[in-house]
């Protein structure tokens, strides 16, 4: 078993730890996680990638990855991320590294439709997709950066899967969290979960704390001081 295989199996074999930790995750949403991200001085939060259709409910989930880019002969290959459909399930979301290019999509309807009999959570794309109204129609989740008609075929293969890829910058491997819903996309590392979750559970703790006292008619300015967020050493 690879390091990557061990990391997917880790997150997904539903012992106690592991449905705890997706339970605590699944109450928070990406901002508090990003926020305990920066104070930890962890990569994690993206920017420019977001719902391709109008997702209401977070899609939360452990990562899957997979590597797209151009092709490198002219011999067939197998379609972008259909193994990673085959291979997923419930608990799962797909992430697929495809330099944010917005001029080739590297999802469609199949694949949706695939993902969805397989119970995936959803997809992060770094670039675009298309066939966007069968996922809506579908109710499965796109994350990305466009929709676009043209299709990968001919253009883009897949390289890579269960590999670390870099998505908006940030280094994602198989069996990190991601949290996808209306603010954006956030990953958190696998190793270092139990911190970054505890430490966004203190703000948003902390926040709510907040939100009484603006009711309660203190200042804002007062409110919102640097002095008044947590911490590490907190």
């Amino acid at each position: 078993m690879t390091a990557a295989e061990s990391r997917v199996a880790d997150a997904t074999d539903g012992g106690t730890g592991a449905d705890a930790l997706r339970a605590r995750i699944a109450v928070l949403d990406s901002c508090a996680l990003s926020d305990a991200l920066d104070t930890l001085g962890l990569a994690g939060a993206t920017t420019g990638i977001r719902a391709l259709w109008s997702v209401t409910e977070p899609v939360v989930g452990t990562v899957r990855t997979v590597r797209a880019g151009p092709r490198r002969s002219g011999q067939p290959a197998a379609h972008i991320a259909a193994s990673a459909v085959d291979s997923s399930g419930p608990g799962q979301v797909l992430v697929i590294a495809n330099d944010g290019r917005l001029d080739v999509s590297c999802w469609g309807g199949i694949l949706a439709l695939a993902a969805t009999r397989r119970g995936i959570g959803g997809v992060v794309i770094d670039g675009a997709c298309r066939d966007i109204a069968e996922s809506e129609s579908l109710g499965f989740p796109v994350f990305g950066r466009a929709v676009v008609p043209v299709s990968a075929r001919g253009r883009i293969v897949q390289l890579g899967m269960d590999e670390r890829i870099e998505v908006a910058g940030t280094p994602v491997d198989s069996g990190d969290w991601v949290v996808a819903d209306r603010n954006g996309v956030v990953f958190v590392p696998a190793a270092e979960a139990e911190r970054v979750v505890a430490l966004a559970e203190r703000i948003v703790r902390r926040e709510e704390g907040m939100a009484e006292a603006v009711r309660a008619g203190q200042p804002v300015d007062q409110v919102m001081h640097d002095s008044k967020f947590p911490s590490v050493e907190e």
